[in-house]
């Protein structure tokens, strides 16, 4: 292709997804068929770890870390050395923790008021964990779920040796104010930011489920397989997590979703005519399969990490062509091999 026409078929793109949105008819499209998986019971302890934390007694401290972490013996070590980053030695933690204790009260106040229950969650995440029970009957799931608040550009969601773990700090809505200081914005740029919402804990739970039972191994492999890759994560995602919105699965905003469907065919187009499909190079893949404010490629309302969306797609053919194939089958399936016999042509 030459490179007139590469930036002629950017420019039709961007004029594209620049121009008004059609909104999708939802009653076109299948129902769902969702499995009746109340023969598959589950309960999982929830544990507040945040409060048992902040509310210790600080003037002996070395005492109440020592009850800490008799009453949480899986987590706290996780908590203070991988959470926290706090370096091995006695002195060293003491003066870490009172310090972390300190100056991170005003978000544990916050999750406080946001978060006085927690029934709400742990409802949608057992209901998440009946359809792998249902989908996956080998995987172990975890039993326990332990809240804490952790330092803000740290992580928001762990599998850790004590339970799952939620970092309430992840999850105080967009417009918390900690969001908007300069330090964080640096760390999480707005796009980011803005899935800061409670309405992501539950996925962001059974994606970690998912990278916990299939480890991503993408790295080096062609474009068409990275997405196919995440296109299989997503059908999953959709299958365990049938009620929750496609939004809240893929990260886009609705405009964005409405989009990619919009737009489904050319965006395939734009990939085949650029010969991305088989690009291993990670910087010419990059913008398609990493998160990001846009695809720069296909104009300023297209989402970042489109690749999945288009994954999604073949993924979702290929499922209608196999529909006796179980999940687990799905997950184990060769992406080149898919791609090759899916025939793929929106």
């Amino acid at each position: 292709m030459t490179k007139f026409r590469y930036f002629a078929l950017i420019r039709a793109m961007k004029k594209l997804w620049l121009g008004s949105l059609i909104l999708l008819f939802i009653a076109c499209k299948p129902k769902k068929i969702i499995p009746d998986v109340s023969a598959f019971p589950v309960h999982v302890k929830v544990i507040r770890f945040e409060r048992a934390f902040f509310t210790m007694d600080t003037l002996h401290l070395y005492t109440a870390m020592d009850s800490l972490n008799a009453d949480n013996p899986g987590f706290f070590k996780d908590f203070v050395f991988n959470i926290l980053g706090a370096l091995p030695q006695p002195d060293s933690v003491l003066k870490y923790v009172a310090m972390y204790h300190q100056s991170y009260e005003y978000i544990y106040d916050s999750a406080q008021k946001k978060y006085a229950s927690f029934d709400k969650w742990q409802h949608e995440i057992e209901r998440g964990f009946q359809f792998i029970k249902y989908y996956f009957p080998d995987y172990k799931l975890p039993n326990t779920l332990i809240t804490f608040i952790g330092p803000l550009e740290g992580t928001a969601n762990a599998l850790t040796s004590g339970g799952l773990a939620i970092g309430l700090q992840g999850y105080l809505g967009k417009n918390f104010p900690a969001y908007q200081s300069q330090y964080f914005s640096e760390i999480y740029p707005s796009y980011q930011s803005r899935k800061f919402e409670p309405e992501y804990i539950t996925v962001n739970c059974i994606k970690n489920m998912l990278d916990d039972m299939y480890p991503p191994r993408t790295m080096g492999k062609p474009l068409i397989e990275q997405m196919i890759e995440s296109g299989k994560r997503l059908y999953v995602l959709d299958a365990i997590l049938p009620e929750a919105a496609d939004t809240i699965k893929t990260g886009y905003t609705l405009n964005q979703l409405e989009g990619c469907y919009k737009n489904e065919k050319s965006i395939w187009t734009f990939f085949v005519e650029n010969n991305l499909l088989y690009e291993t190079e990670p910087t010419l893949i990059a913008p398609f399969v990493n998160d990001g404010p846009n695809t720069p490629e296909l104009g300023k309302d297209s989402p970042g990490n489109i690749g999945q969306f288009t994954g999604w797609q073949i993924v979702k053919k290929w499922m209608e062509k196999n529909p006796a194939i179980s999940l687990k089958a799905l997950m184990e399936k060769n992406p080149k091999s898919l791609f090759e016999e899916v025939k793929y042509k929106p």
